[in-house]
């Protein structure tokens, strides 16, 4: 499974809007249900500021940032758990995606008809979550249902996994029957893995992406909705955060970066609500970057939280992880605060690392391998 962000919601709230201003894909937007069946992929940058700093100090003839991936899939509805609207089919894409971004409605406009009739924000959270767990209820329904046959298996190894699994699964069928996501039980690493391969949906870390106009976009302008939505999320333990999808739109029809600057400056916000849901879909997905940095080329290379350096070596090359002797690092901001390698030497700040070196978000590498 990739790690990705999938884009869901109630039709029409804005989904694919806002992954067109994302992406620069083209996604299918129109003004009725279900426009967008199969789901759009597009792989996005990442902003990161680091990156141009580097490149001030370097000076290289090629730089290449980091990326992740966004999945446009297609509006749910009630009842989708149960087929409505080619529910199952789209339960089916959610499922193979690795967070969440959960997109809700929360401007007005009688232009742009709302499945339900009216904006409701919580209530639309409310239908799109119980669908979620729902679907999520009915595969662990199966799970347990075939626990008795493996616990009388001879494998002791199938047979020490089901125990384990068995009362974890049990919560989660009580948390489900009441609406309430799997992400709401309580479980350790070792219940986690007994039950990782089921894929559940609601156990999936989620941003609640409020879709607003333009007068609710700077900080401290939250509209009912906006206010509604926060409350839900801080319930849930689950992040938030606010874009216009028309707004965005406007800003990826820009041809630089400066006017981009500009035109965020003149709507009194340091940073559009896309790079927001970049950084914030990043984080979900565990993910940091280190960089390589020559004269020929400045990178920024992502890896997972917690990755040794020959690990993350090998994301660069598999020759790399198999042949790894050491690695040379130092961090940006000392870089940043010093100028050049030589003061970084200096000040004790340039290191040699071995094998079970954790790598640290901002480290700037050079591997050293023998193959």
């Amino acid at each position: 499974m990739s790690l990705n962000v999938g884009i869901v919601g109630l039709p029409n709230v804005g989904k694919s809007t806002i992954f067109q201003a994302l992406t620069s894909a083209p996604a299918e937007a129109a003004n009725y249900p279900f426009c967008t069946i199969e789901p759009n992929v597009g792989i996005v940058q990442v902003p990161d500021e680091r990156i141009d700093k580097i490149t001030e100090f370097v000076k290289p003839q090629k730089v290449i940032k980091a990326v992740m991936e966004f999945v446009d899939i297609a509006g749910l509805v009630k009842g989708a758990s149960k087929g409505e609207g080619l529910g199952n089919q789209f339960l089916g894409h959610i499922r193979q995606v690795s967070a969440i971004a959960h997109v809700v409605r929360c401007f007005e406009d009688s232009d742009v008809i709302h499945v339900e009739g009216k904006v409701d924000p919580t209530a639309d959270i409310e239908v799109i979550n119980i669908e979620l767990a729902f679907a999520d209820l009915e595969t662990v329904d199966k799970r347990l249902n075939n626990l008795g046959k493996v616990m009388k298996s001879h494998d002791k190894k199938l047979k020490q996994q089901a125990a384990i699994a068995k009362p974890v699964l049990e919560r989660l069928k009580v948390a489900l029957e009441d609406g309430k996501p799997a992400r709401s039980v309580e479980m350790d690493d070792e219940e986690k893995e007994a039950i990782s391969d089921l894929h559940l949906i609601t156990l999936k870390d989620t941003v609640y992406v409020c879709n607003v106009d333009e007068d609710s976009m700077t900080e401290d302008s939250d509209n009912e909705h906006v206010k509604a939505v926060k409350a839900l999320a801080e319930k849930e333990g689950s992040k938030v955060i606010k874009i216009c999808g028309k707004m965005e739109s406007e800003i990826a029809q820009l041809e630089t970066e400066e006017e981009k600057s500009e035109f965020l400056a003149d709507m009194g916000l340091e940073q559009s609500g896309l790079d927001q849901l970049i950084k914030t879909g990043y984080d979900m997905l565990g993910l940091q970057t280190y960089f390589t940095a020559g004269v020929q080329e400045v990178r920024a290379w992502t890896f997972k939280k917690g990755m040794k350096a020959p690990q993350c070596a090998g994301i660069i090359h598999t020759d790399f992880e198999r042949g790894f002797i050491k690695a040379e690092v130092y961090h940006c901001t000392d870089l940043f605060e010093l100028g050049t390698e030589a003061k970084l030497k200096e000040a004790g700040k340039f290191r040699i690392e071995g094998k079970e070196y954790l790598m640290k978000d901002g480290d700037v590498v050079h591997f050293r391998f023998n193959v």
